[in-house]
C-alpha cells in the first residue's frame, strides 16, 4: 500500500481510504481494503525494527480513539528507550496469564475427576468391560480415600504411599496395579498441563527404594507344568476321555495356545482345507491377529467336536459349554485334569510343557518357538526385524509337537536327539 503524508485527525481515522498512514513517533494508522482500520506501532532495538498491533481503529464499538493510541505509542516509546522489547514483554504477560488460568484450572482439577477423564479418554483401548471396571474399582477402593478429592497437582508421595503400604505385601499383586494406575492419571495430568511437579507415583528412582520389590514380597509361581517327557502317556490317557472338555483340553495341548484363545474359538476362525486357526487380535493377548497352523491331529479332534456340533451357526463356539450360546469355562478343562487324578496340573502349564519340549529337545530357533506361543519379542532391534509370524517354519514345529505328544514312551539321557537342524528365519 502506499504512504500517506504524516498527521492524523479522528475524522481522517474514521474517512481514510486503503493504505498506511503514519502519525509521527512510529504510530500508524493501517486500513485494509476491506475497510479493516487498526493501529499499528513500529519501533527499533537492539538493531531489529518490528511491528505491535495496539487494537482496532475506526468507530468500531471495540476500537481505540486517536488519543489512546497516542498514549499507548507514548508508552510502549519509553519502554523502548529503557531497553524493553514491548512485543516481548506482552508475550510474556500472556504466558504468565495462560500459567495462572492453567494453575486455577488444575485446582478444580482433583485426582478423582482427572481418573474419570483418564478412562473415558482410554475406553476405545479397553481390551474388554471387566478391565475398564478393576482400573475404577481399584482406585475407588485404594486410591480415593487418600487423593481422591485432593486437587491432582498436590497429589504427593505421602498420598501414594498412603494408598500403597497397607497391601503391599498383603495383595502385591493388587498393589502393583494400585501403583501403576495411579502413575498413569498423574502422567495424564501432567500431560494435560494440570500438573508440573515429578510424578510421585513412579517406580524406578523413586518408590522402588521405600518398598521391596515385589518378588520380595511374594515369588513369582509359575504354572504347574507336566514334564515334557510325560506328555505322550498323558495324551493317551486323555485321549481315552470323552466330551467336549476333554477335546478342548487336547485341542489346546496340541496347539500350545492359551485356554482363553481355546474357549473363545468360533467355526469361522478355523479353516479346516488349510489347517489353520485364525485368532482375531480381539481375543489375542497382544492384541494381534494369530495364525495357528492345524496339524492331523489337531484336525482330528476338531472333527471329533464337529460331530457333537449343536448349532450351524457360523459363529458357533467350537467347543460350547452346557448352553450352546456360550463357551466352556476354564473350570472344565480343570475337572477334566481332576478326574484323571492330575488336579496338580494347569492348563496354562502346558504351554511351558511345550517351551520346555522346544528348547530341550528339539533345534528350533529361539524366536520360532516364540512365535508359535504368540510371544512378543523382547529384543526391540530383533522384533523389528522380524515382522513376519515364521509361519511354515511353526507348522512344521507344530507337525513334530503333535507327533512327540503321540509317543507313549520317551528315552531319556543322551539317547534323545534333538528334532530337525537348526532352523533360522
Amino acid at each position: 500500500m502506499p504512504r500517506k503524508a504524516a498527521g492524523l485527525t479522528a475524522a481522517k481515522v474514521r474517512t481514510a481510504g486503503a493504505g498506511r498512514y503514519g502519525d509521527g513517533g512510529g504510530l500508524y494508522l493501517l486500513v485494509k481494503p476491506s475497510g479493516a482500520r487498526s493501529w499499528v506501532l513500529r519501533y527499533t532495538i537492539e538493531g531489529k525494527t518490528r511491528d505491535m498491533g495496539l487494537g482496532l481503529a475506526g468507530s468500531e464499538p471495540a476500537a481505540v480513539t486517536l488519543a489512546e493510541a497516542r498514549d499507548r505509542a507514548a508508552e510502549l516509546a519509553r519502554m523502548v528507550r529503557s531497553g524493553v522489547d514491548p512485543l516481548t514483554a506482552r508475550e510474556a504477560e500472556q504466558a504468565e496469564r495462560r500459567a495462572a488460568e492453567q494453575r486455577d484450572a488444575a485446582q478444580g482439577m482433583t485426582f478423582r475427576a482427572v481418573a474419570e477423564r483418564y478412562l473415558s479418554a482410554h475406553d476405545a483401548g479397553w481390551r474388554n468391560p471387566k478391565h475398564r471396571q478393576q482400573w475404577r474399582n481399584t482406585l475407588a477402593t485404594y486410591a480415593y480415600p487418600h487423593m481422591g478429592d485432593l486437587p491432582v497437582a498436590e497429589v504427593g508421595t505421602g498420598h501414594v504411599m498412603a494408598a500403597l503400604e497397607p497391601i503391599w505385601t498383603a495383595k502385591p499383586e493388587t498393589a502393583t496395579r494400585v501403583r501403576g494406575r495411579i502413575e498413569a492419571v498423574i502422567d495424564y495430568a501432567r500431560a494435560r498441563g494440570w500438573r508440573d511437579r515429578e510424578n510421585p507415583a513412579r517406580w524406578r528412582g523413586h518408590i522402588a527404594n521405600m518398598l521391596p520389590t515385589r518378588s520380595k514380597v511374594a515369588p513369582v509361581e509359575h504354572h504347574a507344568a507336566l514334564p515334557w517327557r510325560d506328555v505322550g502317556p498323558f495324551m493317551v490317557a486323555l485321549g481315552k476321555r470323552e466330551g467336549t472338555a476333554a477335546l478342548a483340553l487336547q485341542f489346546a495341548i496340541l496347539t500350545a495356545a492359551r485356554s482363553g484363545e481355546v474357549l473363545g474359538a468360533r467355526w469361522c476362525e478355523v479353516d479346516l482345507a488349510e489347517a489353520v486357526w485364525t485368532v482375531p487380535g480381539a481375543r489375542m493377548k497382544a492384541g494381534k491377529e494369530h495364525r495357528v497352523p492345524l496339524s492331523k491331529p489337531a484336525l482330528a479332534v476338531l472333527r471329533a467336536a464337529a460331530v457333537l456340533r449343536t448349532s450351524q451357526a457360523t459363529d458357533a463356539f467350537v467347543f460350547p459349554g452346557a448352553r450352546p450360546e456360550k463357551p466352556l469355562s476354564v473350570m472344565a478343562l480343570a475337572m477334566v485334569l481332576r478326574r484323571m487324578e492330575r488336579g496338580e496340573l494347569t492348563v496354562h502349564g502346558f504351554r511351558s510343557t511345550f517351551r520346555d519340549w522346544c528348547a530341550e529337545a528339539t533345534s528350533y530357533a529361539n524366536h520360532v518357538a516364540e512365535a508359535a506361543l504368540a510371544h512378543s519379542l523382547r529384543d526391540k532391534v530383533e522384533a523389528a526385524y522380524r515382522r513376519g509370524d515364521v509361519f511354515d517354519h511353526r507348522r512344521r514345529l507344530m507337525d513334530d509337537w503333535a507327533a512327540f505328544c503321540a509317543r507313549s514312551a520317551v528315552p531319556t539321557g543322551r539317547n534323545i536327539r534333538p528334532i530337525r537342524a537348526a532352523i533360522s528365519a
